[in-house]
């Protein structure tokens, strides 16, 4: 257990609490750079699970970088079926991460206990993972390791997707567009990754969801081989046997998720529109909500309220080094806009949706709602070599009658990005903006 200088001072129950907000309790599993404990949020009296990593063997390990990605990106993506990130704390020594617990255990062990699932709870199980893969692409995320070792159960049986650390953002891609580092896990990662071609993220990651979809329903790999090579030579031909047992519907959908070419792969839209997923689930377990429109999943009547991590990540300049290291390095925003408005949610995500309409050049054109939280307005033009300028925009609530919205780049060009913020976002937005003691709301922006 961590000292009390790491951790904080022994709880009413005994325990180890960790800087006055989750008492540590037993440990969950031990991993390369910590372990993982269960934890008690005193604040809300919930279970959690807390990740302790040593920051020495994460630099020695050369894996900081990586720690840092995966940080970001589980900020970005907030879904019903991927592991929550609750908050982020660091010591001198320590780095501390509060997950949602999930208690059911990988979808890996239940395949290997049990063998082949039915299909009715495999297209449950698959619905809910295409669900959350959807809502990571809408939001310029792509996870590269997707298998069933990364996916959780709850104890309710729902899919959870968890572990981001080979996950890539639209931003990444060069100029061609597309990804080229070489990543994955062996009979999940899609042919064209090796090519050493480059790729594309989100076809790659639906090649992933078919493999798995395989083994849900065969129990078994689509390509097995002791030889790695000869895997992704199968792979590549799509040399593979559907089992007898499976139905017309999934033997007609499974080579369309297996496509070895990228270009004529399925795409997500075509994956729910397909008969065998469009079936009614006779699970117990009511289905998940549709994953064309993931803005959907997290629907709430009011913006979400700030914690802890949010504050974190919307203060000025922030950077996830200091968790690393002992200089604060520069921020990450690159013109955005951060700025407080007595509008009320509804109110700023029409300002948003009137700006895309009108927006000039044709070059906002699609606007993705993202529940009560905000938009994402997404060019429909292919735009500069980073490819489509995405813009998202989240509403909190900090108060009552007061929100703050975060805009910031999502995806495309930054000095295109920064045209957009300074000839077209605040002209439209600069009335709504609040200074606190200023009424009406004063024409000034925080930007970041």
């Amino acid at each position: 257990m961590a000292a009390a200088d790491e951790a904080g001072k022994k709880g009413g129950g005994g325990g180890v609490v960790l800087q006055g907000r989750y008492e540590m309790g037993r440990v969950l599993g031990h991993g390369n750079f910590g372990r993982v404990h269960v934890a008690r949020d005193l604040r809300t009296g919930k279970s959690v699970a807390v990740k302790v990593l040593a920051k020495e063997k994460v630099v020695r390990a050369g894996m900081m970088e990586q720690m840092k990605r995966e940080i970001a990106v589980m900020k970005r993506v907030t879904h019903p079926n991927i592991v929550e990130l609750h908050e982020v704390m660091a010591t001198r020594s320590k780095i501390y991460l509060a997950l949602e617990l999930v208690r059911g255990g990988e979808l890996f062990a239940r395949i290997v206990r049990c063998g082949r699932v039915a299909e009715d709870v495999a297209r449950r199980y698959f619905a809910q993972l295409v669900s959350a893969v959807d809502f990571c692409h809408s939001r310029g995320v792509y996870h590269r390791d997707l298998k069933p070792e990364n996916l959780l159960l709850d104890e309710a049986g729902n899919l959870k997707v968890v572990d981001f650390g080979l996950s890539a953002l639209a931003d990444h891609a060069r100029a061609d567009g597309l990804l080229h580092t070489l990543c994955g896990t062996p009979g999940y990662a899609a042919p064209e990754v090796l090519r050493d071609k480059g790729y594309d993220g989100a076809m790659a990651d639906i090649w992933s969801c078919g493999v798995i979809l395989y083994v849900l329903l065969a129990g078994s790999l689509p390509f097995p081989d002791d030889n790695i090579v000869t895997m992704y030579r199968k792979a590549q031909r799509g040399d593979y046997r559907c089992p007898p047992w499976m139905s017309t519907d999934a033997r007609r959908l499974v080579p369309r998720l297996l496509d070895p070419n990228p270009a004529t792969r399925i795409t997500v839209a075509q994956i729910v529109d397909s008969p065998w997923f469009r079936k009614t689930s006779i699970s117990r377990q009511p289905p998940p909500p549709p994953p064309t429109a993931p803005a959907a999943e997290k629907e709430k009547d009011e913006p979400e309220t700030l914690n802890a991590f949010h504050l974190i990540s919307l203060s000025e300049g922030f950077d996830l080094s200091p968790l690393f290291e002992g200089d604060s390095g520069k921020g990450r925003r690159e013109g955005g806009m951060l700025f407080a408005t007595r509008e009320p949610a509804s109110g700023v995500v029409s300002r948003l949706e009137e700006l895309a309409a009108r927006s000039g050049a044709g070059r906002m054109m699609r606007v993705t709602k993202s529940g009560a939280r905000g938009v994402r307005l997404e060019g429909a033009e292919r735009g500069g070599a980073k490819g489509r300028l995405a813009v998202a925009a989240d509403i909190f609530t900090v108060a009552p009658s007061v929100l703050v919205v975060d805009v910031k780049k999502d995806g495309g060009d930054t000095l295109e990005y920064r045209s957009f913020c300074s000839e077209e976002l605040r002209p439209a937005l600069q009335d709504i903006v609040w200074a606190a003691g200023a009424d009406p709301p004063a024409p000034a922006t925080a930007v970041v």
